[in-house]
């Protein structure tokens, strides 16, 4: 596998995007499109990546600045379950992160794509208190993880 910083108006990452888009209809009743701004990943210090298997696109992920210290994850997705694409793309986020001088990642997914909650809660992430537009919305779970030791 490799994964490559990839320019989130390109057609595989737009492709992947819209399928992840599709699956949390699916599953919240949201595509999560409001959340995400293409052009959030295309300022400086934040990335938009795309993970590749024999050179198939087959998951991707961003981070954002939120300030000075404090990223944000978004758009995380896997096209295929139990290939480790999800784990090797959110490693590759956090020292992307880290090389860029963050000291905090966070996100903010539903509650009801319980997936995801135990992703993240697997990797180390600890819930928090919601967020900026989270906040008050008992449908959102908000995640933090500390990048410095």
């Amino acid at each position: 596998m490799k994964i490559l910083k990839r320019d989130s108006n390109e057609p595989e990452a737009l492709e992947l995007m819209n399928e992840l888009s599709q699956i949390l209809e699916k599953i919240t009743g949201s595509s999560g499109r409001g959340s995400f701004n293409i052009e959030d990943v295309r300022s400086p210090r934040s990335l938009f990546a795309v993970a590749y298997l024999q050179e198939e696109a087959v998951g991707c992920g961003a981070i954002r600045p939120i300030d000075e210290t404090t990223a944000e994850v978004k758009r995380m997705y896997a096209r295929l379950s139990g290939k480790g694409i999800g784990s090797a793309l959110l490693n590759y986020l956090e020292t992307e992160a880290r090389k860029m001088g963050y000291t905090k990642l966070i996100l903010e997914t539903r509650v009801i794509n319980r997936k995801a909650v135990l992703f993240y809660e697997s990797k180390s992430y600890k819930r928090i208190q919601n967020y900026g537009k989270y906040a008050n919305r008992p449908e959102s779970v908000c995640f933090e993880k500390k990048l410095v030791d």
